[in-house]
């Protein structure tokens, strides 16, 4: 053991030593003249794909603008006197492509008086501020491997789960409606008929289906307006103005009975099996729960004396077809598949 305890900290001594690194500060400013160059590069044989959307450009620079601490990059020298970005190359190029004239912010949450707007655009001193703004860099030393450097990327992109968006909506949006929401997670009725598996659970799925019961059986009349396929946003969008109301006049005892009401006819016309696809399932596909948990409201809202009428059509590939996962968020899908459960249960 002891011969073993000694190895184990010669290997840890060892590996440490082999990353040498300070931090540095660099204005956005020097980052793009850097760029222009030649001198700051992207190694692509490691590197990512430039994945970022016009939204994801918007957002980050956004977020600059606003002076919000951005995530550390990692710079690497080499040895032909260029500086490698190790991680950080969508931010950097974000950056040079808004100063170059090039990105048309766009789609802007807070700073919305800046929709349209390109960097020459900005009033001269937010141009200066902006070049001014200074990016914090982990800067790997010379004679740090490429083996190294790739291992450090791997790392940094996968050294942990990117926050679902219900785990972040949970930490930025407050309020009643949202309060109301994480109570109706826990109902023990949902609980039987929406199993989670455990995994899913932790990222707080229940009160992701609850969001979506709540958001679409409420705008389902109006046809969704906002509605453009991105789930995240639209849900947010609903969370937040339903706080706003509930602030003034809550609706809970109404909201309640709405929920209910609906998992008690659930539980009726579904037995056991609930949402799951099968019977022993121990998790509930998003698709299939918007189309029956929502339908079922609406058609209980059209006829408040409905029935429990057979089931059987659930199992047949016409219902398989409108809630398979495929372009599931597509908002002419998403309307199609809680028409099918509410024409099925009113006799349309």
């Amino acid at each position: 053991m002891e011969e073993d305890i000694k190895k184990s900290s010669q290997q840890i001594t060892e590996k440490k030593q082999d990353i040498k690194y300070d931090t540095r500060d660099y204005v956005i400013g020097y980052l793009k003249q850097m760029y222009e160059n030649g001198n700051l590069y992207v190694p692509l044989e490691y590197q990512r794909n430039f994945i970022w959307n016009e939204k994801d450009k918007c957002f980050f620079i956004e977020s600059v603008l606003m002076g919000l601490p951005i995530p550390f990059m990692f710079f690497s020298d080499t040895q032909d006197g260029r500086i490698e970005i190790v991680d950080g190359a969508q931010r950097t190029r974000t950056l040079i492509q808004f100063i170059q004239g090039d990105l048309v912010l766009n789609g802007l949450e807070i700073l919305t008086e800046s929709n349209g707007f390109t960097f020459d655009e900005l009033d001269p001193a937010i141009q200066r501020k902006f070049e001014n703004t200074s990016i914090r860099v982990v800067f790997l030393e010379e004679g740090t491997t490429e083996k190294i450097r790739q291992e450090i990327f791997k790392r940094i992109n996968t050294g942990g789960r990117k926050a679902v968006p219900t785990e972040t909506r949970r930490g930025s949006i407050d309020g009643k409606f949202m309060a109301f929401l994480s109570e109706c997670s826990k109902n023990e009725k949902f609980n039987k008929l929406a199993p989670r598996s455990q995994q899913t659970e932790k990222r707080y799925e229940g009160i992701e289906l609850v969001s979506r019961f709540f958001a679409y059986f409420d705008n389902y009349t109006a046809d969704f307006p906002g509605y453009s396929g991105n789930v995240a946003q639209y849900i947010d969008q609903y969370i937040e103005s339903m706080n706003m109301i509930w602030e003034k006049q809550s609706a809970e005892d109404e909201y309640r009975n709405k929920f209910q009401n609906m998992l008690n006819f659930a539980e009726d016309f579904l037995g056991s099996r609930g949402f799951r696809k099968k019977e022993k399932s121990k998790s509930t596909p998003r698709a299939r729960f918007e189309a029956l948990a929502v339908g079922i409201a609406l058609a209980l809202q059209e006829r408040s004396d409905l029935k429990v009428d057979d089931n059987a059509w659930i199992d047949e590939e016409d219902f398989s077809l409108v809630t398979r996962s495929d372009a599931a968020n597509n908002k002419t899908k998403l309307k199609k598949r809680i028409d099918f459960v509410k024409n099925k249960l009113v006799g349309e």
